[in-house]
């Protein structure tokens, strides 16, 4: 999920804390509660900071070994500590400990329902887990929130009401969402009038709660890209990846090589110039306004040698500057 969402599910599991008792009769050990499940609900996007040193670091490592399951125990023992520091060592440390825990496990799990995807079954495997379910900005997840926090804000309602409430209410709406998109992946076969044995198709959750981006993967590495709107499947483009020798040589790059790490969704196609080639490998996952914006770029001469290399989100002006800046 985006920052803000994590920040009001850490709001929101803090008003959930006030369900248990311990913590209900101490102001003082609720703010301590609120500032774990606020920080903890952050923690695993920490390794944003990797970004600072280069893109193709922080792609094959975003969401990776954070989200791990030693990292939820990690982060969980680390913020707990800070907090028994600030707040004295008299805290109930199970009890600020297991809050802790909750929110960090809630936002590993609550990324395993985005696009995206997580690692969070490392260290027993290093597959990215991606269900491919809730948007990674959802609004009725955000706005049920914040409906939630303004109510308690406001002490318009009981907290020991409000949010058993809104947890509940967002447990149906993520099986709801669940169902609806195992049952939709079912029809694809039967809406797509171009099928052909081997297919394999990809629901993507857009922003509305009705429309899904649509990825079909051909047994020849082809894609077709498109969308599912108003109960249509309709096709809008195909990605034809070139076999070029350039290709081959670029995975030996280590821009390249982060890229293909993290996805098994990429497409490539190669440019000839007179001083080289131009390898874009290209996440069809990700379409917007007939570009595909997350890509890894190599520049070559022509004996496969890097002039230059990017990875991450540009759009085409912006990734050609880039390139120039490589390049000279």
């Amino acid at each position: 999920m985006d920052s803000g969402t994590h920040l009001v599910m850490g709001l929101g599991l803090a008003g959930l804390a006030s369900v248990d008792p311990v913590l209900a009769s101490d102001q003082t050990l609720h703010a301590a509660v609120l500032i774990g499940t606020v920080v903890g609900s952050q923690a695993p996007d920490l390794d944003g900071v990797l970004r600072l040193k280069s893109n193709a670091l922080y792609i094959r490592n975003h969401r990776g070994a954070s989200h791990s399951i030693p990292a939820i125990l990690i982060w969980t023992v680390l913020i707990t500590a800070v907090l028994e520091l600030i707040f004295g060592f008299h805290l109930p440390w199970l009890h600020v400990g297991g809050w802790v825990l909750l929110a960090v496990c809630v936002h590993v799990f609550s990324d395993l329902f985005n696009t995206y995807g997580t690692q969070a079954a490392r260290p027993f495997t290093e597959k990215w887990i991606s269900w491919n379910i809730i948007h990674i900005f959802d609004p009725v997840i955000f706005v049920s929130h914040i409906i939630a926090i303004v109510l308690w804000a406001l002490r318009i309602g009981d907290p020991t009401i409000i949010f058993p409430s809104l947890y509940a209410f967002l447990i149906v709406y993520y099986i709801w969402r669940t169902v609806v998109h195992r049952a939709l992946s079912k029809r694809m076969i039967g809406l797509d009038s171009v099928h052909e044995e081997g297919d394999q198709y990809i629901l993507i959750p857009t922003i509305s709660l009705h429309d899904w981006n649509v990825v079909k993967r051909r047994a020849d590495g082809s894609f077709f890209i498109g969308d599912f709107r108003g109960g249509k499947l309709r096709w809008m483009d195909r990605a034809k990846c070139s076999n070029h020798p350039a290709v081959e040589k670029s995975k030996n790059d280590h821009s390249i090589r982060a890229f293909l790490y993290f996805t098994s969704f990429a497409c490539a196609e190669v440019q000839e110039h007179p001083w080289g080639y131009e390898v874009r490998w290209s996440d069809v996952r990700y379409r917007h306004r007939k570009q595909y914006p997350f890509v890894g770029v190599l520049l070559m001469d022509k004996e496969f040698k890097t002039l230059g290399s990017y990875v991450g989100w540009l759009s085409e002006d912006r990734l050609q500057k880039r390139l120039r800046m490589n390049t000279y």
